[in-house]
């Protein structure tokens, strides 16, 4: 059913609960999907809802820009939409080459020799299932890249820092927000997984372009 009446209480709450732990209606970049909820939305969410609250000011920041946004325009109900996952059997081992055998048959039917083999099996699933890599931790990280005048070429500043590449590191959207005397910063978004990619050897690395950069700051930082 998606937020439900994003005009009311619990259609907002709904969409808080949504964004307790993502950074997006969908994926880790803005989308149409953010600017159809944004759009609906109309209002920013009180106070009392801090994740919507965060979001709404985080999309508005782009203004115009929303329009521009990568994705397809889905009607508003098709967001904030669930797995259901009732129909699942979470004690059941998943399906392998032991299919064929019967680990849990009628007590009449078991002896020694297919108790122990029970067990064996039970246990190399039990290693199996250990093993199982847990999630991936990421950040969605935004950052300001600071030229040194009004003369620096920015179209070419952006193209240097997307350079940049290494795993666990993609780039997101960009836009350049004034800073003063005609002189404008480059604000980009990215996301990296926390183990693989450092922020500091980041923005070390966009510092290196010495002709375009003068200082890299973190505008924003929030773990997904």
């Amino acid at each position: 059913m998606g937020f439900g009446d994003l005009k009311s209480e619990s259609g907002v709450k709904a969409l808080n609960d949504y964004l307790c732990d993502r950074s997006y209606i969908e994926g880790y970049q803005p989308s149409q999907a953010d600017t159809v909820v944004f759009d609906t939305l109309k209002n920013p969410p009180a106070a009392s809802f801090p994740h919507a609250l965060r979001w709404y000011n985080h999309i508005a920041s782009y203004g115009g820009e929303r329009s521009n946004f990568p994705g397809e325009k889905k009607d508003v109900s098709a967001f904030g939409k669930t797995e259901n996952i009732s129909d699942s059997k979470p004690n059941k081992p998943p399906a392998d080459d032991d299919d064929d055998i019967d680990l849990f048959g009628s007590d009449d039917e078991i002896d020694e020799e297919a108790e122990k083999l029970k067990q064996e099996r039970l246990k190399q699933y039990q290693e199996k299932k250990s093993k199982k890599p847990g999630p991936i931790a990421k950040s969605s990280v935004v950052l300001d890249v600071k030229p040194w005048d009004d003369e620096t070429d920015m179209a070419e500043m952006e193209k240097n820092v997307r350079t940049i590449e290494c795993d666990g590191l993609v780039w997101g959207a960009a836009k350049l927000v004034p800073l003063a005397y005609g002189i404008k910063k480059l604000q980009i978004v990215c996301v990296v997984e926390d183990e693989k990619v450092s922020i500091d050897w980041l923005q070390e690395k966009i510092e290196e372009f010495q002709d375009y950069v003068q200082s890299v700051d973190i505008a924003a930082f929030q773990k997904i």
